[in-house]
């Protein structure tokens, strides 16, 4: 049997064991009714709307609308982030004046895997669109786990 021939052979093979590809999905963003962020997990008012859950990527995307004074409990990122701010500013582990970064909109950010951020904040009204590529670890000050939050998790609080 040639090297192609097994290829194709092999191919055939795998492709009625292998599940379907995901379907495409589109959500317009403004018929999508706020929800209050778990305040587990958040201070002062955050709301949120879940776009997308990802099982077979491990990921989920969200918008955020964060009113003025308010902020997200310490976590840790499992995975990497993206983020577009949209509106505001927001102050990534307690912002330039305490040795983190502020990003003020319209602004990218990158989070890498293993990123903690003690203090996240939003000095004024702020909207931020994020991907999440993995889970969230939520800790207590001292970095004990409070609870991990992955796209399962998130669409189980969207659904709540």
């Amino acid at each position: 049997m040639s090297q192609i021939s097994w290829v194709c052979s092999r191919s055939t093979q795998m492709e009625t064991k292998m599940k379907p590809k995901s379907k495409e999905e589109y959500v317009q963003i403004d018929a999508v009714q706020w929800q209050a962020f778990p305040t587990a997990f958040s201070a002062g008012g955050i709301q949120w709307k879940l776009l997308h859950v990802s099982p077979e990527n491990s990921s989920w995307t969200a918008i955020f609308d964060c009113p003025a004074g308010s902020s997200f409990a310490p976590h840790i990122h499992a995975g990497p982030g993206e983020y577009f701010l949209t509106k505001g500013k927001m102050d990534v582990r307690g912002g330039k004046a305490e040795g983190g970064d502020t990003a003020i909109a319209p602004g990218y950010g990158y989070e890498s895997s293993g990123a903690r951020h003690d203090k996240t904040s939003f000095p004024v009204d702020s909207e931020f669109y994020m991907t999440f590529l993995g889970p969230l670890t939520f800790i207590h000050p001292d970095g004990a786990p409070i609870a991990v939050i992955g796209w399962e998790e998130a669409q189980g609080a969207w659904a709540a």
